[in-house]
Parts: structure tokens; C-alpha cells; sequence
């Protein structure tokens, strides 16, 4: 988003929510999106997405951009259904979800669902192609696992939602130094609760608040080979936090034309573990740390036309302190089909415990004297009506940030560790048309122009493309009963961290899918990648290679039936 996906950073730089719950964990600020992630697609009804910098209401992590995840309720379900998926990789899903709101006024979700894939079974990488390392050739390395459970009760102005996952992921890329074919894993578990609280009372304030718990447990598993007397070990890595905390705001009206927020956060983590040993100990930090923070807000309707938001927040860490970040909108209407906005916000990101403290054999160190880094926003957004059922967006945004967080290598002693590199420059274009019409036609067409690069040094940062183009849609082959599904990326050339170029390329996805011909039953088949095309991901500095080759067509096919 905006030029960063920084090797390392672990999605650290969006903050992510289901239902306005955060769920970046406190050991690596991770936004879990791939598999890890605690919501099956299916439950999710819409996915809102704020870009920029947003630290006057959030905290930490809503660096250039929010999303949040907004879940269905139990009534969209009204029933019981059961889904079976599968696809290449000997790839394989099922779920089941009940959910449904009865005459009291309680409204119940609950889901689970198992995933499986074999993965590849066998992977080329050129950098270990030695007969000592079975000729670059990973064999049935790359499999993963999951399970999960999530769910929801509300009655009233009461909401309790809580999930669990469980995660389980061969490495085939013998990261950090480790073994080729030498049986590396991770395991992610992740589970949440949250109890929320939302009331308007009589005289046009407005009560919400959360009493939320988080945990994160990771363990690591490599073999090394450190040589010498001590030979091959087989290494471990754990990383395990639990913490709770509590949010409320209060929503008032006053003279008819200010909307004021006030509100406040306390977040506080009693266990913050992280270990790495084998033959030795290397790291054990056992820790505690917190924040709290007040956050204000005022929408103010100067006119009719013309609107300004403005807002502040105040947070203050156990580690690096206080911070205050501003954020300022002026919002001009002049008609009910456009939309002018100026905005000016600050936001900041303070290092994790990851890396600020962990550190393992012959690959990585700590850096506990690490800063957090702040970003200057500044854009300019124009929404355009262009008919009944079609709108436009422009937006046009520059920022500039201070002491970003960054991983490289110690040309010292080769140790990977994370360092403020200094000040970076970011500016873009980003424009899109989106259309909806009946009968499950719509379709949406965006690019972005950017262009986010080191003031010191005059480079466009690793992993940033300039270019990024998005294609999807939905026609109504036959009624309302069958429909063909759309999807096409475009990426322009990346450079790596070794300042090569890993190549530009375009994907084109497509579904079709059916519904309505037998009662209850829904069946789609996917083919991704329909071209089959050979493209590469930056890789991080824990890799010796320098880009990763991703997957190549693949297909999928899922059945569901509701009761």
C-alpha cells in the first residue's frame, strides 16, 4: 500500500481490524492475511479500506493505510451451511457455520473450518544447487495446515465475538541460515475475545466501549549446521504474548453543528516472550509493556457545503514514550454528486519487541535502541457521481517520513538487524471507477501511480512498484443462476534488496459460478493465473535468495449447501 511492503516488516505498516477489533499482534505488529488470518472469507459481508495516515483515532500501525474487516451477522445466514473446497496441491477446505437471529432479539454465529495442501513437492532453487544440497531441489517442503473457529453473540447494545487459529507451514527456502531439506516449520496460533458495548442515550450521547483479550503464540523450528565440535542442532524459535485492554468514546452533539469524539485506550501485554536456543541459549526476554492513550475529534459544519474534521491523539508507550499526532480534513460538497477533500495527517509506528530485542545464531541481532518512525500526510481526494450507478475517485497524496524502521545487513559482521534508515519520500496517483447494476453485474477498474524512495540516497525503496492496475467484475451469464467472475493485476518491475529488478507482470484470474439451479446448492470453479505466469517476490534478507518464484495456474472448486 502506498509503495511500502519493506522485506521484514511483516504487514506492520497497516493496521488491521475485524469488526473495529485490532488484530496486529504485540511481539511482530503482524496483519495476518494469508491463511493465519481468523475470519474465513465466506462470513465476511465487506472489507473497508483507509488509506493513509490514520493515527488520530488508531495507534500504532496505522501508518499508510486501515483495514477493516466487517463480518456478517448471524440473521444474513438464517440457518445452517456446509462448504467443501479443493484444488491443486492436493489442496483442500471444509466448513461449517450456523447463524441465525431469533424472535428475542439475539442474534448467534458460530463457524469452524479445516484447510490442508500439500503444497509443491518440489521446488527448484538454483542458489543451493550442489550435490551436498540434492541439486537446489526442495522436496515436499512447502505443506501447510490450518484450523480455525470464530463467533459471535449479540443481543441488544451487547456484543461478545471471539476467534481462534491454528497455523502450520513448512519452509522450503531454508531461511536464516538453515538447512536446505532439512525440515523447517513455523506453527502461528492466534485467538481473540471481544465484548463491546454501544448506546445512544435520550439526550444524544453516545456511549461504545470493548473489553478485548489478545494472544499470539509462534514456534520456529530449523536445523543448522554451525560446523565444528557442535555440528548439526536443531534450533527453536518462540514467540508468545498475551495482553487485554480496554477502548471507550463518547459521541456528542453541541450547538447543532460540532459532532465531537472523545475517547480513550489502555492496552497492556503481561507476557511478551520470545526464546531461541538449541545447544545453547541465545535469547530469552521475558517482558511487559502498555500504552494509553486519549484520542478527540470534532466534525464541524461550517456550511451547508463545507465541513471541517479535525482531530488529535495523544499515546504513550512503556518503551519510547509519548506521542501526539494530529489529523485535519476540510471537505467541500458543492453538489450531491461531488466530493472535494484536503487532508493533512500524522501517524507513527514504534518498534516492536521483534525488532527491538530478537536476535539467533549466525543471523540475526538486537537493536534496542531504535526510534519510532512518524510520516507527514498530505493529499487530495475528489469523488465523482458519474451516473446512477457508477462513481469515480481521484486522489493525489505526498508524505514524507522520519527514522523509517528498516532490515539490513551489518556489512560489519553480516548479521541481519533492524536500524532507522533515515528519511523517505513517498508521492502517488490513485484513480478508480467502480459500477454496480442489477442483477449481480458490477465491475471496478483502479491504478495507482507511485513513486517512494530514500532522500539520501535518491533510490526507490525495494519491493515498491510504480505501477499497480486492478480489473474485476461479475456478469450475469444465464439469469440469476449463473455468472462469470473477472480478475486481472498488474504490477510493474520491483527491485530487490541485491538492487536487481524482479520483473513486471500481469495475472488474470477467473470464477464461474452458479446458484439457484437445486435448492440450498451453490458450486464455483476458479483457474488463477490463467496464462500461467512466471513471476518472482522480492525476497527478505533472511533468504539467500534474492527473489522467490511464486505459483503458476492453478485451479479450485468449492461446493456449499444451505439447510
Amino acid at each position: 500500500m502506498r509503495g511500502y511492503g519493506r522485506p521484514g516488516e511483516y504487514n506492520s505498516r497497516i493496521l488491521l481490524l475485524v469488526d473495529g477489533h485490532r488484530m496486529n499482534d504485540n511481539i511482530y505488529n503482524q496483519a495476518f492475511l494469508g491463511n493465519d488470518f481468523n475470519v474465513d472469507v465466506d462470513l465476511i459481508d465487506r472489507v473497508e479500506v483507509i488509506r493513509g495516515a490514520g493515527s488520530s483515532l488508531c495507534a500504532t500501525n496505522a501508518f499508510v493505510g486501515i483495514i477493516n474487516v466487517k463480518t456478517k451477522s448471524g440473521e444474513a445466514f438464517k440457518g445452517a451451511e456446509v462448504a467443501a473446497e479443493g484444488g491443486r496441491f492436493a489442496s483442500y477446505k471444509g466448513r461449517v457455520t450456523y447463524g441465525d437471529k431469533f424472535a428475542h432479539g439475539l442474534d448467534l454465529l458460530i463457524s469452524g473450518s479445516r484447510s490442508g495442501s500439500r503444497g509443491d513437492e518440489r521446488l527448484y532453487y538454483p542458489e543451493f544447487n550442489d550435490p551436498t544440497t540434492y541439486f537446489g531441489i526442495a522436496r515436499r517442503q512447502d505443506s501447510e495446515s490450518a484450523g480455525n473457529v470464530f463467533g459471535r453473540l449479540s443481543y441488544g447494545d451487547f456484543a461478545l465475538e471471539g476467534g481462534y487459529i491454528s497455523r502450520d507451514k513448512d519452509i522450503p527456502t531454508a531461511s536464516f541460515d538453515a538447512e536446505f531439506n532439512a525440515d523447517s516449520f513455523s506453527v502461528d496460533k492466534r485467538g481473540f475475545f471481544d465484548l463491546k458495548y454501544d448506546h445512544e442515550f435520550a439526550n444524544g450521547l453516545g456511549l461504545r466501549g470493548r473489553l478485548f483479550y489478545d494472544s499470539l503464540y509462534y514456534r520456529g523450528k530449523q536445523v543448522t549446521n554451525y560446523g565444528g565440535p557442535v555440528g548439526v542442532q536443531t534450533n527453536r524459535d518462540i514467540g508468545n504474548t498475551q495482553g487485554f485492554g480496554d477502548e471507550w468514546q463518547l459521541t456528542k452533539t453541541v450547538f447543532d453543528k460540532h459532532k465531537l469524539i472523545f475517547g480513550g485506550e489502555y492496552r497492556y501485554s503481561y507476557k511478551l516472550d520470545q526464546r531461541n536456543f538449541d545447544v545453547e541459549e541465545y535469547l530469552n526476554e521475558q517482558r511487559t509493556t502498555g500504552s494509553w492513550a486519549l484520542f478527540l475529534q470534532d466534525d464541524f459544519e461550517i456550511l451547508k457545503t463545507l465541513r471541517l474534521n479535525a482531530g488529535v491523539r495523544c499515546d504513550r508507550y512503556y518503551t519510547v514514550g509519548g506521542t501526539v499526532n494530529p489529523r485535519v480534513a476540510l471537505i467541500y460538497q458543492p453538489v450531491e454528486s461531488s466530493i472535494f477533500k484536503l487532508i493533512y495527517g500524522q501517524a507513527f509506528r514504534a518498534p516492536n519487541a521483534y525488532e527491538l530485542y530478537w536476535s539467533s545464531p549466525g543471523a540475526t541481532k538486537a537493536n534496542s535502541s531504535l526510534k519510532p518512525e512518524t510520516i507527514r500526510n498530505v493529499e487530495f481526494l475528489y469523488q465523482q457521481l458519474l451516473g446512477p450507478n457508477v462513481w469515480a475517485t481521484a486522489n493525489i497524496y505526498y508524505h514524507r517520513i522520519r527514522d523509517l524502521i528498516t532490515q539490513e545487513t551489518d556489512p560489519e559482521d553480516g548479521l541481519l538487524v533492524y536500524r532507522n534508515m533515515g528519511r523517505v519520500t513517498g508521492r502517488g496517483l490513485e484513480l478508480e471507477v467502480e459500477g454496480r447494476w442489477g442483477k449481480g453485474l458490477h465491475g471496478r477498474l483502479s491504478y495507482t501511480l507511485q513513486q517512494t524512495q530514500s532522500v539520501e540516497t535518491d533510490k526507490v525503496l525495494a519491493n515498491s512498484p510504480t505501477h499497480l492496475i486492478k480489473l474485476n467484475g461479475s456478469v450475469p451469464l444465464y439469469e440469476d443462476k449463473l455468472f462469470l467472475g473477472l480478475e486481472q493485476q498488474f504490477t510493474s518491475d520491483r527491485v530487490t534488496l541485491a538492487g536487481k529488478q524482479a520483473r513486471d507482470y500481469f495475472l488474470t484470474n477467473v470464477t464461474l459460478s452458479g446458484k439457484n439451479f437445486l435448492k440450498g446448492l451453490q458450486a464455483s470453479a476458479s483457474v488463477f493465473n490463467l496464462t500461467n505466469r512466471k513471476y518472482d517476490d522480492p525476497a527478505g534478507g533472511e533468504h539467500r535468495r534474492d527473489k522467490i518464484q511464486q505459483d503458476g495456474r492453478s485451479f479450485w472448486l468449492k461446493l456449499l449447501y444451505k439447510f
